[in-house]
């Protein structure tokens, strides 16, 4: 008898079926990242307060890490921010150690939707590396602020883990804690005006 072929799909709210071996732009849907990243907890929940510190929260604060410390740069790469970790949406956020225990696979699951993603709302497949660079040191600035506002580290650990060169992050930025809903709802808000700005650019 045939060995059944192992399910590689995952049915999404919107309806979409999305395949994570082979995504496609078309199965990619904004209002399922939205859900989807307001419901992952960075951390693995492991952080101080009533709420967990959603993906979707992260990737807020990433973007406007990136936008205020390039001030002229175009909305795209705002977008691209704001969407640096959207395969999370259904992949998981890992902790760094595991990513790393897990090999190239999950390097490459994380790579192939990131291009759908890219791809269905007008990025490039692949950023330039100075973007993509700047994006992983705003990253690593929004890490440095979580880690020591609400994930239990010492400023002396969080700046040996996450370093960053150059300038470091905007004054004034604090973590927010909120309810899966909002967090959503201010990610589709980021995401509209973004779109729209890109689309006007």
């Amino acid at each position: 008898m045939p060995r059944r072929a192992t399910r590689a799909w995952q049915r999404m709210l919107s309806g979409r079926r999305l395949d994570l071996l082979d995504p496609t732009p078309m199965d990619i849907e904004i209002e399922d990242i939205a859900h989807g990243l307001a419901f992952v907890a960075r951390w693995n929940g492991q952080t101080h307060g009533d709420w967990a510190y959603s993906v979707a929260e992260h990737s807020l604060l990433v973007e406007e890490i990136f936008a205020a410390r390039d001030p002229g740069v175009p909305a795209r790469w705002r977008l691209a921010a704001l969407l640096h970790d959207a395969p999370e949406y259904v992949i998981g956020d890992m902790i760094s150690p595991v990513k790393s225990a897990l090999g190239v696979e999950y390097g490459e699951m994380d790579a192939r939707l990131a291009a759908a993603i890219h791809r269905r709302f007008g990025l490039p497949a692949t950023l330039p590396a100075p973007v993509k660079r700047a994006i992983k040191q705003a990253d690593r600035l929004s890490a440095r602020l979580e880690a020591v506002q609400i994930a239990g580290f010492t400023a002396a650990e969080a700046n040996r883990l996450f370093p960053v060169p150059g300038d470091g992050a905007p004054d004034g930025l604090a973590i927010r804690l909120r309810p899966p809903a909002e967090t959503r709802a201010a990610f589709l808000d980021c995401f509209a005006a973004l779109i729209a700005q890109v689309d006007r650019d």
